[in-house]
């Protein structure tokens, strides 16, 4: 199997350029080293970056996926920064050597006969790509991008987002924007994207709860918060086709029962987020924990996240 296509494989990458797209935003342009062509990607991708620190981090790629030169990531200052935002804006130069796992889609764009956005913040990073594919290809589209100040929003004043589809809230000047009104009852076969703030998307999901069904896609940059949730009781998981059956103690999750047992599950983020350990259910209901998704999704149960999903019942099996 090429190198490029194992699940587990790093693209040793370079940064040729940083600079701000707007205040606390910095943009990175990430290229292979010899200048070689970097894996395809298709709108909504994101990939895990390690840093020199050794901290890995995901993020949503916003360039332009037909070139196959150069990545750009934007990486906002957080104020509380578990390693990742911090090191980027104070250590990280041009010229530093990084690395990059395959880019994954958990947000993919689908064809739609209308198409509605909305990003809060840096969430704007993962719908652009999305936007320019649905603004080239004729389809209606509108935008509502909500800040807290113009200055912090980044590509605020790229051409694409000045036009008359385009709704800019900057909380530093405008009224708060009722998303509920602007979006409207949605007709069947509408999608919405929504990227941003925890706050944003899960009152968007409740508003969507009187939606038509897969309406809804969002994508988070921190885990879901499920204050309902326990930590759970011990149940076993049978890995089909591993052969083997393990008990998973309620203070331990199943990737790491699993590899403790010697089964080796790519992971990356291990809250729910990236989507690198989702494995497919072939008996058992999940109790699903993830930030990934969707309602009918969960309904289905037909796939989980094994770094942080449990299960209902007290034997699930699943194809690994």
């Amino acid at each position: 199997m090429p190198e490029d296509e194992r699940p587990d494989a790093q693209i040793e990458l370079i940064v040729r350029g940083m600079r701000w797209e707007a205040d606390d935003v910095l943009l990175l342009a990430l290229e292979r080293p010899d200048g070689s062509e970097l894996p395809e990607w298709e709108p909504g991708a994101h990939i895990d970056l390690r840093l020199p620190n050794d901290v890995e981090r995901q993020y949503s790629l916003c360039s332009d996926p037909a070139d196959r030169r150069t990545w750009h990531v934007a990486i906002l200052r957080e104020d509380i920064s578990r390693g990742g935002s911090r090191y980027v804006h104070r250590d990280l130069r041009p010229g530093q050597r990084v690395s990059a796992g395959l880019p994954r889609n958990n947000f993919a764009l689908v064809d739609a006969p209308e198409t509605v956005f909305v990003a809060g913040g840096i969430g704007i990073t993962a719908v652009l790509p999305m936007i320019r594919r649905v603004a080239a290809s004729g389809s209606p589209w509108r935008l509502a991008y909500l800040g807290r100040s113009l200055d912090h929003m980044a590509y605020v004043r790229e051409p694409l987002l000045c036009g008359p589809e385009v709704t800019v809230v900057a909380a530093d000047r405008d009224p708060r924007l009722e998303l509920a009104a602007w979006i409207g009852a949605p007709l069947d076969g509408t999608v919405v994207y929504a990227c941003g703030p925890a706050r944003m998307l899960d009152a968007l999901e409740d508003l969507s709860l009187d939606w038509p069904r897969g309406t809804l896609h969002v994508e988070r940059f921190v885990p879901k918060v499920f204050a309902d949730v326990e930590d759970g009781s011990t149940f076993d998981v049978e890995a089909r086709r591993s052969g083997l059956r393990v008990t998973v103690e309620s203070h331990c999750s199943i990737l790491e029962t699993l590899e403790r047992a010697g089964i080796g599950v790519p992971s990356s983020c291990l809250e729910g987020v990236c989507g690198t350990c989702e494995t497919r259910i072939i008996d058992g209901e999940a109790e699903h924990r993830d930030s990934i998704l969707a309602p009918d999704e969960r309904l289905a149960n037909e796939t989980m996240m094994i770094c942080v999903s449990r299960s209902k019942q007290p034997t699930l099996v699943l194809d690994i």
